[in-house]
């Protein structure tokens, strides 16, 4: 049952509101936990580099091949239901670290098991959260919708770390992870307060898996010529971001010599870019057309990251990361809302977290794989270099943008013979 919503920014119902209360809620805590598992694994632990990168990309990659089976199975289920428990197993895993804390039991494996939980549950609580949204909001209110979540995203980013670095001063290297694993208590609460009838899953009534169910998301991204680019655009140039992250900040706090506050600053700041774009989003498409606002933002914000490759020490470098930083954040500001906007509107209704889960476990595979792969990088050539390349690369990823408008396609026939 789809809620009612005003076009133009408006109300977009009861429902979406506490949808979007609890992905706040969530999302503030989880950026408030901002690298909260390198700190301990290092901090309480004593571990070395090695470890540290082993246990982001083990989370990464071990969690997203768990997660391979729950996205055709959550299409086949009530969402919200899902929703709370992924919100509730990802609390539960969390708690076990400050309490393995409290008695002198945390370990590296302990961190390396939440890890991968959290990991398959965020991918599964996506792929449900976007049959939810579609299902709550108009397709004329969905623009409106991503904006809200992007903006909140932003915010979060700005903010949560900085209070997050307060937290863990004042109550220890645990602090943040409780209230992230709080956080996802109350987003189940949120969502169990959404109330009214939850549209009808496709085969509700199937009890088992088909073999073609655990690639049906990734059929349909791929043999969509408009879902297609999208995908592929997206996914590099968000791993490539994501795998000079590490890279940036050997250069800066080692080579450079910039200080622990002066590194959160340059990246803090610049987030309020975030927020300016996801609120031109909409407006920008009522008067350019969605078409092209999404491959003129796609361009811009790979023309950006080059520019780090050229940080200097001292108040002239911290100044060109916030500029760099600035506009590649202001023009994701803008992509990621129609981006996602996009893709809801491309992707079947019956298809649609198979088809988020396989983009999700897809994503995160990818940011692992370049991540490994350019830190081998960085030790052969350099890390500056490491890091222009990856620029360089970028400025290639364009020409991986759709090239026309597509109409959004109707859903797909179950295939017979489905129980």
């Amino acid at each position: 049952m789809v809620e009612s919503d005003v076009v133009g920014g408006g109300s977009l119902g009861r429902g979406f509101g506490w949808l979007w209360a609890a992905y706040a809620v969530s999302t503030f805590g989880t950026r408030l936990a901002f690298d909260a598992f390198p700190l301990i694994a290092v901090v309480v632990l004593g571990a070395g580099p090695g470890r540290v990168a082993a246990l982001a990309a083990a989370g990464l990659a071990v969690g997203a091949v768990v997660a391979v089976p729950l996205g055709p199975w959550v299409e086949f289920r009530h969402k919200r239901p899902v929703m709370v428990a992924m919100d509730l197993a990802r609390c539960g895993v969390l708690l076990s670290v400050p309490l393995a804390y409290a008695f002198g039991r945390l370990g590296f494996v302990q961190l390396l098991v939440v890890s991968v939980v959290v990991a398959a549950a965020d991918i599964t609580f996506r792929a449900a959260a976007g049959s939810c949204l579609k299902a709550l909001v108009r397709p004329s209110g969905l623009l409106t919708a991503n904006g809200r979540f992007e903006a909140t995203t932003w915010t979060a980013t700005m903010l949560g770390p900085p209070v997050g670095g307060v937290v863990i001063g004042l109550f220890g290297p645990v602090a943040t992870v409780a209230v992230d694993a709080v956080s996802y208590l109350l987003s189940a609460l949120g969502i169990r307060a959404i109330g009214g009838e939850e549209p009808r899953p496709p085969r509700a009534g199937a009890n088992r898996l088909r073999a073609g169910d655990l690639v049906d998301g990734w059929r349909c991204l791929l043999a969509s010529p408009a879902l297609r680019p999208l995908f592929l655009n997206t996914v590099l140039v968000n791993g490539l971001i994501m795998a000079t992250a590490p890279l940036l900040a050997v250069l800066m706090l080692g080579e450079l010599g910039f200080t622990p506050w002066q590194y959160g600053l340059a990246f803090a700041v610049p987030c309020v870019g975030g927020l300016v774009g996801s609120r031109l989003a909409r407006p920008l498409v009522a008067r350019f057309g969605e078409h092209r606002v999404l491959v003129v933002s796609g361009v811009l914000r790979v023309c950006w990251p080059l520019g780090l490759a050229f940080v200097g020490p001292g108040t002239a470098g911290l100044v060109l990361v916030m500029v760099v930083e600035l506009g590649l954040i202001t023009s994701v500001g803008v992509y990621n809302p129609v981006s996602a906007t996009r893709r809801l509107e491309l992707t079947p209704a019956d298809r649609v977290a198979r088809t988020l889960s396989a983009w999700s476990i897809s994503a995160k595979l990818t940011t692992a794989a370049l991540t490994a792969v350019w830190g081998l990088l960085a030790g052969l050539t350099g890390t500056r270099t490491a890091v222009a390349l990856a620029g360089v690369l970028m400025l290639a990823t364009p020409l991986l943008l759709p090239r026309r408008v597509h109409a959004p396609v109707p859903a797909l026939p179950e295939p017979a013979g489905d129980g």
